[in-house]
């Protein structure tokens, strides 16, 4: 009986053991579609990067960036670790980054840090939303950290997301809880359940040393990019890291509920009511404007606009192509006779691959580039938000600034030719149709008095 005994209290103890390393490396139960960035055993999913270019990355010979990456992982052993179900980082090495890229999420975050450290998150491989050491003693105040910490540090000053809406953090010693909403280049925060920054354009940090098309703004952020928890000083707890990646549908719902006061529907998406022009090379199908297969022509609003803001949905088939008619006097061809012609095509299209750069989507056409590669796949709807005042145009597309220019100073054209409509300063909107059956849903327009 007391060799049973010993054996039963051994395989017991066995047993508390295998449950105690089983406890210890437990990791919360995401929420409902999200998943775990953290294991709770290693640092599997990640390597080391610090502060680097993700656009000279990506340029690097394969060889020599999978060299690189190697080097800064080795690395992070030394600084970085899985303590039961939180991560931790004593301060220094390179910061841990996502294998994985991602573009449209939604992020939730849980830390904590200690006095006179600072730290952030980088998203899509850039700097980033900051974390701080809010008091006075913590010795930089004169940088912003007493207006608390989620604001997107590294945006220029005064720019809307700079510094947050107000101090969230809580005292040292405690966890605080970020959630992070990002479409596009667009960023939203929440610290402990406060809403700190709302629909802020988190500027491309790395812009300047991108080439741009002439006439146009710096780069923005990268379509889809790594995922970064920055190191900075002093030891920082991390939990909970989970992210959702955030469908095409659900963020062009966001897009357009975002600053929405003062839009007007200006399709019923039932008829061509308050439409005119050539009316009969469209349809509307499920509540879209489809141009007719192998029809064309401009339709658009019988009401004329001045300065304006027009967000619409999209929807390409493969090689489609359309535009968007801004300030049309009602005949002639749009992309001359008009302000311009926003271009919507399938840039993906192998028929378009050597295309004048002028030509792709979210180019002012024939007058400015546009920065590619932020269109959705072929079939999903896209969402274009583009902005006339004076002779400037601004183009937003699924959530990036794509075309910043300034039409007046326009001086070369694609192929040498003109385009008199450029500066006029009040005009309708309205689909520039090309033979395809482009979809648009959800067009509105509001007018910009002062």
């Amino acid at each position: 009986m007391r060799a049973i005994s010993h054996t039963i209290l051994a395989l017991t103890v066995l047993a508390l053991t295998a449950a105690h390393a089983t406890a210890t490396h437990a990791t919360a139960t995401p929420p409902e579609h999200f998943s775990s960035l953290i294991n709770g055993k290693d640092l599997s999913g990640w390597h080391g990067m610090p502060d680097f270019s993700p656009f000279t990355l990506a340029a690097m010979p394969e060889a020599k960036r999978k060299q690189m990456i190697a080097g800064w992982t080795a690395t992070t052993k030394a600084h970085w670790k899985m303590e039961g179900d939180e991560l931790v980082n004593d301060g220094q090495g390179a910061f841990l980054t996502t294998d994985a890229d991602y573009g449209d999420i939604e992020l939730l975050v849980e830390y904590k840090t200690v006095a006179k450290a600072d730290s952030g998150i980088y998203l899509r491989g850039t700097p980033q939303i900051q974390i701080w050491d809010t008091t006075k003693e913590g010795g930089k105040w004169n940088l912003g950290a007493d207006k608390g910490s989620g604001g997107l540090w590294n945006n220029s000053p005064g720019s809307p997301g700079k510094d947050p809406l107000l101090l969230a953090d809580k005292p040292f010693g405690e966890w605080n809880k970020f959630r992070i909403l990002m479409v596009g280049e667009r960023v939203t925060v929440y610290l402990n359940d406060k809403l700190v920054v709302r629909h802020a354009r988190l500027e491309n940090y790395w812009g300047k040393t991108v080439d741009s098309p002439k006439g146009n703004s710096a780069r923005p952020l990268l379509q889809k990019g790594p995922i970064q928890l920055q190191t900075h000083g002093g030891e920082i707890r991390w939990r909970n890291l989970f992210v959702r990646e955030i469908p095409s549908a659900e963020a062009n719902a966001i897009l357009r509920s975002q600053n929405a006061e003062g839009f007007v529907d200006v399709f019923n998406g039932k008829d061509f009511s308050g439409w005119a022009g050539s009316i009969d090379q469209y349809e509307v199908a499920d509540g879209a404007i489809v141009c007719l297969p192998k029809k064309g022509g401009n339709i658009y609003t019988q009401d004329e606009y001045a300065d304006f803001v027009a967000r619409v949905e999209f929807r390409l088939p493969p090689a489609g192509n359309n535009g968007l008619a801004i300030r049309y006097p009602g005949k002639g061809d749009g992309a001359y006779v008009g302000m311009c012609e926003c271009q919507i095509l399938d840039d993906t299209a192998a028929v378009y691959e050597k295309l004048d750069p002028r030509q792709y989507c979210g180019s002012a056409y024939g007058m400015t580039a546009v920065h590619r590669g932020y269109l959705r796949p072929v079939g999903d709807w896209n969402f274009i938000e583009v902005t006339a005042r004076g002779s400037k145009l601004t183009m937003e597309l699924n959530g990036t600034r794509v075309n910043d220019t300034d039409l007046a100073t326009v001086s070369e054209y694609m192929h040498n030719s003109p385009h008199p409509g450029k500066l006029l300063t009040r005009g309708h909107f309205g689909f520039c149709g090309h033979n395809d059956p482009v979809a648009f849903r959800n067009v509105q327009i509001k007018e910009l008095k002062e």
